[in-house]
């Protein structure tokens, strides 16, 4: 039995576009620092009792805040600041912002009954709903600014029959639901012919998203340089809207004792250089979900790797630690 908080179309205005090499949208731990810092936030008798933790991420609308001035390449669009008081331009941090309209399901752990024990849990349901409509506006999301959440809502699967789960579903279209699929890309990577002796997940992970042409030339007994030949798209591993997306972290040096590195944000917290690890994501309708959990993102810390996961998957450590 799995318990959820479902904030329904919470709209955030100016949140990151970046995470990563990848840009267009926030990277899931930006959600899941959202639900984290929530949780943080509960009033003591909640927080004794509950904590908010895996969540799932559903995109109902999206505007990248960026141009095309030649056309074809894609340039952020950024602010125009005043001028300083000798007159001249002010200097700024080139950023990607980006509007959007997304959808939360939240796991809820613990038993909320617990709460306050001289109510029912119908009211402590309520009650929690109520303060999450009032906290969860004043933070950030991925850096924007929440302006708006349409609705805070409960849902139990314990309590939830598959046409009840699937009636929920449906209620978060239109949008798209964010999936983990790296175990597809885990599973390319192992069934591309090895023609160089080293298999590069990196081109993997290409494979997935972006156009690969193929010359056929129209001689097919001797072709020759300069032959006449036709150019066709070559298939994608697998068909759906495959995207890259940025997992996590993975160090790159040692844990250094607080204090060891200079010009670090904080003196009194161990220490440890790190770089984004990367992995496939896949928008899909929310019909097609039959169970939560299967896109319900949450952290892995395992070693030297610190990564956001959904379904609840184990992938090969081997793999893991291959540098994108």
């Amino acid at each position: 039995m799995s318990q959820y908080l479902v904030l329904k179309n919470v709209e955030v205005q100016n949140a990151n576009a970046i995470s990563g090499m990848t840009w267009g949208f926030p990277a899931p731990s930006h959600f899941l620092g959202f639900a984290h810092a929530l949780s943080r936030k509960l009033k003591s008798d909640m927080a004794d009792v509950i904590s908010l933790g895996g969540t799932a991420i559903v995109c109902h609308s999206h505007q990248v805040q960026a141009h095309k001035p030649g056309g074809y390449e894609s340039v952020f669009s950024l602010t125009r600041n005043p001028l300083t008081k000798e007159g001249k331009t002010a200097p700024f941090n080139e950023e990607g912002r980006m509007h959007m309209t997304v959808s939360l399901i939240i796991e809820v752990d613990g038993e909320v009954g617990d709460i306050n024990a001289e109510q029912t849990k119908d009211e402590n349901i309520k009650e929690l709903i109520q303060y999450v409509k009032q906290r969860a506006p004043q933070q950030r999301l991925a850096g924007g600014i929440i302006t708006g959440i349409k609705d805070v809502r409960w849902f139990d699967t314990g309590e939830a029959s598959e046409k009840k789960l699937r009636r929920f579903m449906l209620s978060l279209l239109p949008g798209f639901v964010l999936q983990d699929r790296t175990d597809r890309l885990i599973d390319h990577h192992e069934s591309r012919p090895d023609t160089t002796n080293k298999r590069d997940m990196l081109d993997s992970l290409l494979d997935f998203i972006s156009f690969q042409s193929v010359a056929t030339p129209d001689s097919e007994t001797d072709p020759q340089e300069g032959d006449v030949c036709q150019w066709s798209l070559l298939p994608k591993p697998d068909k759906g809207w495959f995207v890259p997306v940025a997992v996590g972290y993975k160090a790159i040096s040692q844990v250094y004792e607080p204090g060891i590195v200079k010009n670090a944000r904080d003196n009194e917290t161990p220490f440890c250089f790190v770089e984004s690890a990367y992995g496939l994501g896949q928008w899909i309708s929310p019909h097609r979900v039959t169970n939560i959990e299967d896109i319900i993102w949450s952290y892995s810390v395992e070693d030297d790797l610190y990564l956001c996961r959904a379904g609840r998957k184990d992938y090969p450590t081997e793999l893991e630690t291959i540098e994108l």
